[in-house]
Formats: C-alpha cells, sequence, structure tokens
C-alpha cells in the first residue's frame, strides 16, 4: 500500500546523517531535532503552537485533556473512521456519540451531527478521513451556536486546505479549539517508528498540553497538572526534519496518482471514485483540497470482498478502511444507536476498497492496478 523504501532512498543520507548524530549527542529525547520539528512544523501550518508527542491516539487523548473535559460530558463524532478516535472519548469517560457521514466526501455528516446535539454535548471531533477536510464552515458554525470544543483529527489530513466561503484558506488542522495528528510510517508526513501532535493558537492551551506530556510537568519534579508520559523521540523528529520540506511535492504527486487512477476508471457504471469537497475528483489543476491519503472507491453492484481477494491473488495490496461501523464494534456498541441513523456508513462499509496510494506509483504500476480491477468487475 506504501513504498518507505523507495522514499527513503531519497532522504537517505540526510537521514542517516541527521540520526548518526543523535547518537553521538546522546540527546535522545526532546532533543535539538524535535525543537527543530516543532518549529519547522508552526511555520508549514501557519498555527502558533505544535505540541510534538507519542502517537496520534495520544495526541488526540491529551488534546481532550487539556480541554477539562468531564466525565459524562459527550463528544460527537464520525462512526466511519478507524477506531482510535472513539477509543480516547471512551478511554476518558466521556460518552461518545456516533453520527453519519455524508456519502460523497465520507466525513461527518453536519445535519446528522447538528441533530445529535444535546445538554450534555460539549466537544465535536470532526475527521479529516481519506485526505481532506471535513465541512468546517458548517462545523464551525455549529460549534460557535451550541457553544462547543472543535477538536480536529487530522491524522489523515496533514497538508490539506480548507477554503472558506469567503475565499480564506487555511490548513488543516488550525480551525478547530485544537487538533491531533500523527506521524505512522504510512501516513503523508510519516516517521520510522510513533509519534504525533498537537496544534493550537489558544496560549493557555498550549501551556496545558506542554505539561500534560511530559507527566504535568513544566519544572522538574513540580508536577501541575495531571499528565501523562508521551513525547516525541528525536530520532523520529530528526526523519520528520528530513521529509517536512518535501511534504508538499509528497502531496502533489499522490494527487497525479489519484488523477490517473479516476481517469482510468472514469464513466465506469460500478466503480465510484474519490469526490472532493469542490467536486472536481481531486483532479483539477493545483487542487490542494484533497491529499489523498488513501485512494478510496466505493464498488457497486460487485462483490467488494471478492475483488479485494482478487487484487491480492495478483499481487495488488488494498485495503478496506473501515469494514465495521464504530457504533456495530463490541467495545462501543450502544442500545441509544439506531440503525435507521446509519444509512450511508452502513452502505459504505460495503463498498469501499483502497488501493495503493504513495509517492512511488509509477504509470505501469497504476495500469496494472486500474486494469485488473475493471477486468474483475467487467468479468464478474
Amino acid at each position: 500500500m506504501v513504498d518507505l523504501k523507495g522514499q527513503y532512498q531519497t532522504i537517505k543520507t540526510q537521514v542517516n546523517s541527521s540520526i548518526s548524530q543523535i547518537l553521538e549527542d546522546a540527546t535522545f529525547v526532546n532533543g535539538p531535532a524535535v525543537k527543530e520539528f516543532q518549529t519547522a512544523l508552526e511555520a508549514y501550518l501557519g498555527v502558533k503552537h505544535v505540541i510534538p508527542c507519542a502517537n496520534g491516539t495520544d495526541a488526540l487523548q491529551i488534546a481532550m485533556m487539556g480541554l477539562g473535559l468531564e466525565q459524562g460530558d459527550e463528544v460527537i463524532t464520525a462512526d466511519f473512521t478507524f477506531a482510535a478516535t472513539v477509543e480516547v472519548i471512551a478511554l476518558l469517560k466521556l460518552t461518545p456519540v456516533l453520527v453519519d457521514v455524508e456519502p460523497d466526501t465520507f466525513n461527518i455528516d453536519p445535519v446528522a451531527l447538528e441533530n445529535a446535539i444535546t445538554p450534555k454535548t460539549k466537544a465535536i471531533v470532526p475527521v479529516h478521513l481519506y485526505g481532506q477536510c471535513a465541512n468546517m464552515d458548517a462545523i464551525l458554525a455549529i460549534a460557535e451556536k451550541h457553544n462547543l470544543y472543535v477538536i480536529e483529527d487530522n491524522a489523515q489530513g496533514i497538508g490539506a486546505k480548507h477554503t472558506f466561503k469567503d475565499g480564506n484558506k487555511v490548513m488543516s488542522g488550525t480551525m478547530g479549539h485544537v487538533a491531533a495528528t500523527s506521524f505512522f510510517p504510512s501516513k503523508n508526513l510519516g516517521c520510522y517508528g510513533d509519534g504525533g501532535a498537537i496544534f493550537t493558537n489558544d496560549d493557555d492551551l498550549a501551556h496545558t498540553l506542554r505539561g500534560i506530556v511530559n507527566h504535568g510537568m513544566y519544572e522538574r519534579y513540580h508536577h501541575d497538572v495531571v499528565g501523562v508520559n508521551s513525547r516525541l523521540d528525536s530520532i523520529q523528529a530528526a526523519v520528520l526534519n528530513a521529509k517536512l520540506p518535501l511534504l508538499d511535492t509528497y502531496n502533489a504527486k499522490r494527487r497525479e496518482a489519484a488523477r490517473k487512477y479516476s481517469k482510468a476508471f472514469a464513466g465506469h457504471p460500478n466503480i465510484l471514485v474519490p469526490k472532493t469537497v469542490n467536486n472536481c475528483e481531486g483532479i483539477c489543476d493545483n487542487c490542494d483540497c484533497h491529499v489523498f491519503h488513501q485512494y478510496t472507491l466505493r464498488i457497486l453492484n460487485s462483490d467488494r470482498d471478492a475483488l479485494a481477494k482478487y487484487l491480492n491473488e495478483k499481487g495488488i495490496p488494498c485495503g478496506i478502511y473501515y469494514p465495521i461501523p464504530l457504533h456495530l464494534q463490541k467495545a462501543y456498541a450502544d442500545a441509544r444507536y439506531d440503525e435507521a441513523n446509519f444509512p450511508v456508513t452502513n452502505q459504505l462499509v460495503k463498498e469501499v476498497i483502497s488501493l495503493p496510494m504513495h509517492t512511488e506509483l509509477d504509470d505501469e504500476q497504476i495500469a496494472y492496478i486500474t486494469g485488473a480491477v475493471i477486468e474483475f468487475i467487467d468479468t464478474e
């Protein structure tokens, strides 16, 4: 699904040199490489504060801890996403409220979101799924109307931009009260282990978050807040320092691959290609609304699972993100949920399939992959 070996070859000299320097200096935790990355990412995003941490799940949890949410507070998020989003809500003894998503963008449905708000609702977690932003115009308006926090789950969307209705264009992860991201190796900006970060423009919140990630300490052995141990190590920061200047190039290569995929599938009655918020399918010139962390099709009137098996038999990796709605997962099942409220998610889990998507895809590979998909569907 990703070619990290090929990508490594293009940054090998810098990565190896930086890691060797860290080994020589023994600056393994909170070393200069971490500060360098933090500063560079703040500049890239145009956000006041980046707080590096150990992984993306921690980033979400720490963001919620920093906002002071209390046991029983309701937090609304999408039913169609990775479990980490709802996992941290449950871990903090908050009450997760899952709602349906939009059929075209796969992101949280603002109408379903607003319908789910109760007096106990305190926060919204929009997930920028597969690499494009949720409808932040609507979400921020709803949050302001109901006095709710907005916590952006930006684990899949780093580098994407959202254009507001007034024409203002901003980076994903910079619009809510706080945002979380992951640097898992397969992400568009990935390290060589686990890593994550939290973003905010709120000075007071940033101060709180910096304490939480380091055992609640601002001064050694003085624990001012309840914290956790969640720090980005210097070796991972060194890898990210090598990759961050190339992130826009990486994302452009992903968009180019998506453009070729979509062109090959264009007009096929049983294949729905990804749609962007601008309805350009990610193929317009200078498109920056989607960074294609995943290239995800909807397969209609055909056996999606049989297609996945067929592709694997032909040596083509693929992924089903996600096969089971969160509201039907054993850990998060709840009598409050009504199946009638999840028509889109319940359909998507039967249809979606993600094809290989990375910076090293070439025309021959794309032709082989698309040919195999079309061959199976046309002959099934």
